[in-house]
């Protein structure tokens, strides 16, 4: 379903039948997802929405979940606070957090040891997977990219962007890659540094329920990361060459042009001398036969 909403939402920006193929989902399907009429629980939700968003900005978007919830209860409304909470996620509606933004977790409290020990090789393609959150400036505030990145052929498999970077960008492109892949039988492993993102309960329980081996680098070491640090810098490097800046007008745009880096060019045609001229595709396709 997401998937379908993911061609829906950039189809009048690249072929349906392009955009398909990158989801891996059929363009009947698609058409069909299009034509079948909304749910009642989604009629409700959409209604459910005007009022949300309604009291959001009556608080001068100070509300979260909680208050939120309150104030409809205290209108009569029969609704769950989880409910609240996840219509307000997906529109991207938060309330004044005292906490920070980006916090580090503590090396004591870290779930799971460091399974790589800076062996950044694969000898095939899903047998391990690093993962990072990178940040690019737009005129609307900081777009947050999170990416899954294949050891072995160098591609980036699962990837997700959103103007936090929190729990629930993280999970989006651990997502992303087990939808694309079939994990090794001999466990996968994920490994990440110990930001709390990615210490968190919902991408530790996504990561163990696909069969993933969770793995940690050491707090504030990049060298434990460094295969996932070397995309972002090569990332960053080649966007300011192509583009002449790393800043986006909108985040909506930053979004569109990293699609078409990394969808199109990186994955699919920018070869790389390590992978012996070939692209990520093409090294993962040898594998396949």
């Amino acid at each position: 379903m997401s998937r379908f909403r993911f061609v829906a939402d950039h189809c009048h920006e690249y072929r349906v039948k392009r955009l398909c193929r990158l989801c891996e989902v059929s363009r009947s399907g698609f058409y069909a997802w299009r034509k079948r009429p909304p749910s009642p629980r989604s009629l409700a939700d959409e209604a459910l929405l005007l009022e949300i968003r309604q009291i959001h900005l009556e608080s001068r978007r100070t509300y979260g979940a909680p208050r939120v919830h309150g104030q409809l209860v205290r209108h009569g409304k029969r609704v769950g606070c989880k409910r609240i909470a996840r219509l307000m996620r997906r529109e991207r509606l938060v309330g004044v957090n005292p906490r920070r933004k980006w916090r580090r977790g503590r090396p004591d409290l870290a779930p799971a040891p460091d399974l790589l020990k800076r062996d950044f090789a694969a000898a095939r393609p899903n047998q391990k997977w690093v993962a990072d959150i990178a940040e690019f400036p737009t005129d609307e505030g900081t777009l947050y990219l999170a990416g899954v990145r294949d050891l072995c052929d160098r591609s980036l498999v699962g990837w997700a962007t959103g103007p936090h970077p929190d729990a629930e960008l993280v999970v989006d492109a651990l997502t992303m890659a087990l939808w694309r892949t079939t994990p090794d039988s001999q466990g996968l492993v994920h490994h990440a540094d110990r930001g709390s993102q990615y210490t968190s309960l919902d991408l530790c329980a996504t990561a163990t329920q696909a069969g993933l081996k969770v793995s940690f680098g050491s707090t504030g070491d990049c060298y434990d990361n460094a295969a996932m640090e070397t995309f972002w810098s090569t990332l960053k490097r080649e966007i300011r060459w192509i583009r002449g800046s790393l800043r986006f007008p909108t985040r909506a745009a930053a979004r569109l042009y990293l699609f078409e880096y990394i969808e199109i060019f990186y994955n699919r045609q920018r070869h790389q001398t390590a992978l012996g001229h070939l692209t990520p595709l093409e090294h993962r396709q040898r594998f396949a036969s």
